[in-house]
């Protein structure tokens, strides 16, 4: 049995800005998955070897911290040094022993490592100076970049854990609750039911038991918000939900997280462990009568799991796979108990609201959507990473001050917003602000906050397949309108990008549509057919086109690609033909070739082995 902690919040504090202090200057190596995939342990563990012999102008101490995602991924590896107010980007190994010496040492700028803004050609040295940052503002992802997620000294200088020990000292459970509400803050899981009402349902069950349960099964592709707060902001979920099991009169949560999450899982076990020792979770917290324990449940990435009866079906050792509602878990959760669940950024926002007050939180967002949201913006945009703003800021805002544009002076075209259950919004969207009824008025949603964005080189009806794909595969099968509906839904976009669909199919595709989205028992079927039916709103004159005019418009669908020999330019050495496996080419030496379009499978041998470039590809 292991000793009970009563923490003090005023010395833990002490302690924490200490320890910060003791730091001195302060090297952040961004160690957030996508740095990672670019070097960025390595780079820390360079920095890790000079910490006891590097001081600055031989005055200050130096010491390198390895942090979580700074949000702009696409320059990666960030080496920021808080007291010069500078950052480095796209920083590679090899670049640390100059890092060291003109730098760390001397206070050098180092100029080819600044970030250069792709339209000024300025390099820029202030993180707050750049376009992706400044136009942001950050509650939930505020410390990711900045501390160490392995510390929990790093979080507690921050504030941590106070609001924590405020709502214990000072708040009944129904005043949690309310504040909560209060706030406005409202799940950014998808659907974004009001949390302090959800949270208010579970208080006033009573029962022997009561679980919380973080929902951090995030599986749409492109997103990776709750990854980042995860990795690089642990204590602040934790602290969160234990908040919400003082609030709902819970005493254990458990923390979903997809087992393709190593980095995150294993900064999470590192938090709970640290925050158990400290007394924040645990037996007794803070002298009360309150515990709280934490269990991580790693899940085997089931798209499906995201659905909260799926996901406590799985946590209970059963398959993931969705229960008829009601009851609701609030009422009937987990083993039966009333059950709270919320996502990793809807607790994240919790302890800000706790110490800044609900009304601070009111002073982001729009009259029915509160505070702010992230968002991973990537695709055909310039600055791809993750972001957050407040809710109801426009699209265009995102997409050309954030985002920086489209790559390459192409047109903009549409974006796909939250995952395969959301939907399209295009150039006439651009001024609608993202917030949940304006989105669900156009026939999209907020969802877990993923952004693709699209340009003129984009096929929406393969983009809808892809999507449609993805769901049909991630069905759990259990009920008919998902399970056949989207094989059948999915066979027709098929049967569109290949070239061989009828005008009646577009009928068919809407209709079905509208069986699986009322018939299917839970979000991910109801929410499926959303990618087709908003870009057969928005984009219809695109499936005409495959369609009834056998052609794609954005020239990518292979089927109507046609390989062509310039007569012009071919001089008829048979190269081509002896190369094609289908023998789809016809001529005779020194002759003009000809291709039989409906023998060629458009395998592209001819057009790497033209000694004179005479074929080309094309619609």
């Amino acid at each position: 049995m292991t000793e009970m902690v009563k923490a003090d919040i005023k010395k833990e504090l002490e302690k924490a800005a200490q320890y910060v202090k003791n730091t001195g200057m302060r090297v952040l190596v961004c160690s957030g998955t996508g740095c990672v995939a670019n070097g960025a342990f390595d780079i820390y563990d360079q920095f890790l070897k000079h910490d006891t012999d590097v001081m600055f102008k031989k005055e200050k101490k130096v010491s390198s911290i390895k942090t979580g995602c700074r949000g702009f991924c696409e320059q990666g590896v960030f080496v920021a040094v808080p007291d010069l107010d500078l950052v480095y980007v796209k920083v590679k190994p090899e670049d640390v022993p100059e890092i060291i010496e003109k730098t760390l040492q001397n206070g050098e700028i180092i100029e080819r490592l600044l970030y250069e803004d792709p339209v000024t050609g300025q390099k820029i040295q202030k993180e707050n100076d750049i376009n992706f940052y400044k136009n942001q503002t950050k509650a939930a992802l505020a410390n990711c970049g900045n501390i160490d997620p392995e510390s929990i000294d790093e979080y507690v200088a921050t504030g941590g854990y106070e609001a924590l020990d405020h709502v214990i000292k000072n708040y009944t459970p129904e005043q949690v609750c309310k504040e909560v509400e209060d706030s406005g803050l409202r799940g950014r899981g998808g659907g974004g039911f009001p949390t302090g009402k959800k949270w208010n349902f579970v208080r006033i069950n009573e029962a022997d038991q009561k679980y919380v349960i973080c929902n951090a099964d995030e599986g749409d592709p492109g997103a990776f918000m709750d990854c980042g707060i995860m990795e690089g902001d642990p204590h602040k979920l934790l602290e969160g939900m234990a908040i919400a099991a003082y609030g709902t009169g819970s005493d254990f949560g458990y923390i979903y997280v997809r087992a393709e999450y190593p980095l995150a899982v294993k900064r999470l076990r590192i938090a709970i462990e640290e925050a158990t020792k400290r007394g924040f979770l645990g037996e007794s917290i803070f002298g009360s009568d309150f515990s709280f324990k934490i269990k991580i449940k790693e899940g085997a990435g089931a798209f499906v799991c995201g659905e909260e009866t799926a996901l406590i079906a799985s946590i209970e050792g059963d398959r993931g796979m969705p229960m008829p509602k009601p009851p609701f878990p609030a009422n009937e959760g987990l083993f039966g108990k009333p059950t709270l669940i919320n996502n990793v950024e809807t607790f994240a926002n919790v302890a800000l609201i706790i110490k800044k007050g609900a009304d601070w939180f009111k002073g982001f967002g729009t009259e029915t959507s509160k505070g702010t949201k992230t968002f991973a913006l990537t695709g055909e945009v310039n600055n791809t990473g993750l972001i957050e703003v407040p809710l109801g800021t426009k699209l265009k805002e995102i997409v050309y001050d954030i985002g920086g544009g489209i790559r390459n002076n192409k047109k903009f075209k549409a974006v796909q917003i939250g995952g395969p259950s959301g939907g399209c919004l295009t150039e006439e969207h651009l001024d609608l602000p993202l917030d949940y009824e304006s989105l669900k008025s156009v026939g999209a949603m907020v969802g877990s906050g993923g952004l693709v964005v699209m340009n003129e080189d984009t096929c929406i009806v393969e983009v809808a397949r892809f999507f449609l794909q993805f769901t049909q595969n991630e069905s759990c099968g259990k009920c008919i309108p998902c399970r056949e509906g989207t094989k059948q839904m999915l066979h027709i976009l098929e049967k569109v990008v290949a070239g061989k669909a009828e005008l009646k199919d577009i009928e068919t595709l809407t209709e079905l549509a509208e069986v699986v989205r009322l018939g299917s028992l839970c979000g991910l079927g109801k929410t499926a057919p959303n990618p087709v039916l908003s870009t057969l709103k928005y984009f219809k004159d695109e499936y005409m086109a495959h369609i009834a005019e056998n052609r794609c418009p954005a020239g990518v669908c292979e089927a109507f690609k046609l390989i062509k020999i310039n007569p012009d330019k071919c001089i008829g050495c048979t190269k081509c033909a002896k190369v094609c496996p289908v023998n789809a080419i016809d001529g005779k030496v020194k002759e003009k070739h000809v291709i039989n379009q409906e023998k060629c499978i458009k395998c592209g041998a001819c057009l790497t082995s033209c000694p004179v470039n005479a074929i080309t590809e094309g619609n």
